[in-house]
């Protein structure tokens, strides 16, 4: 992000493309800035799969969540909401899908959606910005 972007969520932003430097559109679109959270994962503060984390400033999203009881769950790298749209959805489908995925979380779930996220990065699909 280019040096004085807003502290919001970038689908929250005009025009996200705008803010992105050359080097940072690719991270977004390779998907490799989400590495440094391998370290959230070591230190066991979240998980490979689950719902993604809130950004602070997301009130919409985090009050959805806890009255969904989202938020009891550990945030992942990776989660269900991610593969059915990604960056695509409106937060009410996307609490709705963690919802499911509450439903349905297991190891073989999970073996599922890490699949399909491999399959996401791979191709670039669901990356509007």
């Amino acid at each position: 992000m280019k040096t004085g972007t807003p502290a919001v969520a970038t689908h929250l932003l005009p025009d996200p493309k705008s803010v992105l430097t050359p080097i940072g559109d690719f991270l977004r679109k390779s998907s490799l800035d989400e590495l440094p959270q391998l370290w959230c994962i070591l230190k066991g503060d979240m998980s490979f799969v689950g719902p993604r984390p809130a950004l602070f400033n997301q009130d919409d999203l985090i009050a959805l969540r806890t009255e969904k009881g989202i938020e009891k769950l550990i945030p992942g790298l990776t989660g269900w909401a991610q593969v059915n749209g990604r960056d695509e959805l409106p937060i009410p489908q996307k609490v709705a899908l963690d919802v499911e995925y509450t439903n349905k979380q297991g190891f073989w779930f999970d073996l599922r959606i890490l699949w399909l996220t491999f399959l996401k990065v791979v191709k670039s699909d669901g990356v509007s910005h």
